[in-house]
């Protein structure tokens, strides 16, 4: 498999990039940061304050998930 190709199949099958980066980006750049400090900051408190129930959903669909990338031999979905 090329790699590009195992880059693709590992984002379809990581919840952090299917499901929470997203949700991280938004809540942390919701405000300009003026300091590298505060950006850690925000950082922090956006992984703190992750919903768990979101987090089960996102491991939740993984099975459905991995059925699509086999199903696609390897390929890209969203």
């Amino acid at each position: 498999m090329p790699e590009i190709m195992k880059i693709r199949v590992a984002q379809n099958l990581n919840p952090l990039d299917y499901a929470i980066w997203s949700i991280l980006e938004a809540q942390v750049n919701a405000e300009a940061h003026n300091s590298v400090e505060s950006l850690k900051q925000a950082i922090t408190e956006a992984f703190e304050n992750l919903d768990q129930g979101m987090i089960n959903r996102a491991i939740d669909d993984w099975p459905r998930r991995l059925d699509a990338v086999i199903a696609l031999n390897g390929g890209q979905f969203e």
